[in-house]
């Protein structure tokens, strides 16, 4: 009996783990629960829960505000570090390498925020600009893992550099736009555990704990600041010594992609179905996003990527043709954890929280079909 559990059910999932498709088949599943249960007689309380405040009477907040500002501030650690490994010893430490990527992000970032403001510049849904210029890179990477051995590991090198810039795009334009007014003292006591942190690491101090601590303060100084509080893991990860990045990513791996994720999704997708928000659907703010995510991302990076080729700026990656690109461009229109995230940040009315939140979910599951179709194809 052990063995056939073993046979039949560890060991798929610990292949399902190896290779990426695990996290995007959780997300999947919790968006999905998290969807139904909204919408059954109960929905009203599952949403509610998410409302109920936890923690102590001086530092209350509700489950949703731990899990937006509190957990995510690890999976931008994670991000954060992904990032300065790749900018020393990845694909983006030579600017040779690099400058595809870069430039291939920046067009998938540009031409969706064109589209969204075309659209919804000078509205009220003006806010939600950033909203389809962000690329879910486990989702991205889980639909090439899928595909196997018929996507070249080239691509998946690529995908992988466009979409870390993509989130460092991302962290910058919640940096500069998506904060509230700021706290010049909170900030400033901040920059001093920061400097702190860097101390650390010139004169080589090894043991975590000098970093992790003062990055729980960092946290709540940044918090308290008006700058979102995810921020502060990026700027622990900056922090950190280079000997240790493998380590904390490893440690980190399994928390973020089973874990918090997951959860975030269960919290950020609680969304009420109804006539009504089918109907607007067809509105300029769901235009804005599913036009920017699904034709908006591709366009920019196919197009920037070829311009680039042609001018011998940049070369493809190895083994890859344009239909191979085009298909990384529609992988990098699931938005998803990073869309709703922004999603949260424009905008405070929940019916068009509600209503951005299903776009992106539509917009992406549309994307991963379509980018699944190409590179199948184009794998043959």
């Amino acid at each position: 009996m052990r063995k056939v559990i073993q046979h039949r059910i560890i060991n798929p999932i610990k292949e399902l783990a190896e290779d990426g498709k695990l996290a995007g088949i959780l997300l999947i599943a919790a968006t999905i629960v998290s969807i139904i249960l909204s919408n059954l007689s109960f929905g009203p309380s599952y949403v509610h829960f998410w409302e109920n405040e936890v923690g102590p009477s001086f530092f209350s907040k509700s489950i949703a505000h731990w899990v937006n500002d509190g957990l995510m501030a690890v999976f931008f650690l994670l991000v954060g570090l992904e990032i300065k490994r790749e900018l020393l010893k990845g694909e983006l430490s030579e600017l040779k390498k690099a400058l595809l990527p870069i430039f291939a992000a920046l067009g998938g970032v540009i031409v969706p925020a064109l589209i969204f403001t075309a659209l919804n510049g000078g509205t009220i849904f003006g806010r939600g600009w950033a909203i389809p210029t962000a690329t879910d890179i486990a989702f991205s990477l889980g639909v090439l893992s899928i595909l196997g051995k018929k996507v070249p590991f080239s691509l998946k090198v690529f995908l992988t550099a466009l979409a870390i810039i993509d989130d460092l795009c991302a962290i910058v334009i919640i940096a500069f736009f998506y904060s509230s007014e700021l706290a010049a003292n909170y900030l400033f006591y901040a920059g001093l555990v920061f400097v702190l942190l860097m101390l650390f690491n010139v004169f080589r101090v090894k043991n975590l704990w000098f970093y992790f601590v003062p990055g729980v303060v960092l946290w709540w100084l940044v918090l308290n600041s008006g700058v979102h509080a995810t921020i502060a893991g990026v700027l622990l990860a900056i922090a950190l010594p280079i000997g240790s990045l493998e380590k904390i990513e490893h440690a980190l791996h399994k928390p973020v992609n089973y874990f918090i994720l997951p959860l975030f999704a269960l919290v950020n997708t609680a969304i009420t179905l109804s006539g009504e928000s089918f109907s607007m659907l067809f509105s300029s703010l769901s235009l804005g996003i599913v036009l920017g995510l699904f034709f908006g991302k591709p366009i920019g990076i196919i197009l920037v990527t070829w311009i680039t080729v042609k001018l011998k700026i940049c070369k493809l990656p190895e083994y890859a043709d344009w239909w191979k690109i085009a298909g990384v461009g529609f992988t990098a229109g699931i938005g998803f954890t990073m869309s709703i995230f922004i999603t949260n940040l424009s905008f405070s009315d929940i019916d068009l929280v509600n209503l951005s939140k299903l776009s992106i979910i539509i917009a992406s599951v549309m994307a991963a079909a379509v980018s699944y179709v190409i590179l199948k194809l184009a794998g043959r």
